[in-house]
């Protein structure tokens, strides 16, 4: 099916692996993963933003061995 896009675009960065994708598209699929840890209000993005964090912690405690598998995605 056809696309058609009607109102402004705004893309600010693509880095890395990452994927802009205007048009018919069957299946788009990562090449990558990465796992980051940041407390509250850290990747936050946006043109005017106000984040009010007082107290913040992150448990970076992880028992999985894998997260997010993409072996087989080729």
């Amino acid at each position: 099916m056809p696309s058609f896009i009607g109102g402004p675009i705004k893309i600010t960065n693509v880095s890395g692996d990452g994927t802009v994708n205007f048009g018919d598209a069957l299946q788009i699929a990562p090449k990558g993963t990465l796992k980051t840890n940041s407390g509250a209000g850290a990747a936050n993005t946006g043109d005017f933003l106000q984040t009010n964090t007082f107290v913040s912690f992150t448990n970076t405690l992880d028992p999985d061995v894998a997260d997010s598998n993409n072996t087989a995605n080729n």
